[in-house]
């Protein structure tokens, strides 16, 4: 299964590379912005996958991917003004994350289906590394307070209905994001977790960004819930060496750019926590994953 991972992870760094990289030096990346580092989980085919996150550093211009999955990816960001957002995308069925063009240069035959939208939520297209669909909702996520996510996979023949859930604290309900469908006819792989710095002004990479991965769990095609207790340390090509990454108690941490120091974890290294006490999620109420 981290070979799965590793395959996204890889179309994700050799996009950022082909997006971020061109023309510019391996030193003048560093100076410009934090490294993308990534952790690349080991777990089953599944129905369900489902994480918390909780950012311990942040900065205007961070995205913290709290699921990437085989066709998508679901997290909080901190935009250039500050404000919070939560985001969930999933790729059009023949799209190549490593290509640099506009959304509408997809054909309408081969873009993501939408199929429901949550309330309050704001539905949009993206291009640049591939090109899909992805939504929007207004979320004042705080630092040092966990966030919880959930995918969901359904295959109908030949396509994947994806739908993505986040839990908001203080309405204390389960907020969906979306319900996105694309031709892929498989369930849900290729799990990981990444930080992203995206505003990449060089004075971005002087400030440091973490966040806890903690809780990981994935309901398997065979209804089973399985935790994630290995992954993968991988980064983008930008060759900085302040990061960092590491098992915590139930999940794992990543560290990027500013004074963070490399000292726990080895880029490409496979980390493993403990096996949690708990044989299953709290899913509180999530519909259809009990």
């Amino acid at each position: 299964m981290i070979k799965l991972a590793s395959l996204a992870l890889g179309a994700l760094a050799l996009a950022a590379s082909v997006v971020t990289s061109s023309a510019i030096s391996p030193e003048e990346l560093v100076k410009r912005q934090c490294r993308s580092i990534h952790l690349g989980y080991q777990a089953p085919p599944g129905e369900w996958a489902m994480v918390d996150v909780t950012a311990t550093k942040s900065a205007p211009g961070t995205y913290f991917c709290a699921m990437g999955f085989n066709k998508g990816y679901f997290g909080m960001q901190e935009l250039h003004n500050g404000k919070k957002v939560i985001i969930f995308s999933v790729w059009d069925s023949k799209s190549d994350p490593r290509a640099h063009i506009r959304a509408d240069d997809t054909p309408e035959e081969d873009r993501v289906g939408v199929i429901e939208i949550g309330e309050g939520v704001r539905p949009d297209r993206f291009g640049g590394e591939g090109t899909g669909s992805k939504s929007f909702f207004a979320y004042d996520w705080k630092i040092d307070e966990p966030v919880r996510f959930a995918v969901h996979a359904k295959p109908e023949g030949k396509f994947t209905t994806f739908s993505g859930y986040f839990f908001d604290s203080k309405r204390k309900v389960w907020q969906l994001m979306a319900k996105f469908r694309t031709e892929h006819g498989e369930p849900l792989g290729g799990y990981y977790s990444f930080i992203e710095d995206f505003r990449r002004n060089y004075e971005s990479a002087k400030i440091s960004r973490t966040a806890n991965f903690t809780n990981g769990w994935v309901k398997s095609t065979d209804g089973k819930w399985v935790p994630m207790v290995e992954a993968r340390f991988t980064g983008d090509s930008t060759p900085s060496t302040n990061i960092d990454a590491g098992p915590i108690e139930d999940g794992f941490f990543l560290a990027t750019g500013g004074d963070t120091e490399p000292k726990t974890t080895k880029l490409w290294d496979v980390m493993k926590r403990n096996a949690p006490k708990a044989e299953a999620p709290e899913l509180n109420g999530l519909p259809g994953a009990e």
